[in-house]
């Protein structure tokens, strides 16, 4: 799944290009996990990315349920 599909006028979904959902969700809780560093936590950049595939991957699977 995409975070950008391209849509027609009718709304169907014409192409699938760009970011994966997953990334897009994984880019979106770095954000909140280097705000949380700035505020004295120290983390070092291959637990960042760990850190924030594995809440992207929970938020992945949170989608589901809908």
């Amino acid at each position: 799944m995409k975070a950008f599909p391209t849509l027609k006028d009718n709304g169907h979904i014409t192409t699938q290009d760009g970011m994966d959902l997953r990334d897009y969700f994984a880019a979106k809780a770095m954000q909140g996990i280097l705000n949380w560093c700035e505020k004295g936590s120290t983390v070092d950049s291959l637990e960042l990315g760990e850190m924030a595939y594995k809440i992207a991957d929970a938020m992945m699977e949170a989608r589901k349920d809908d």
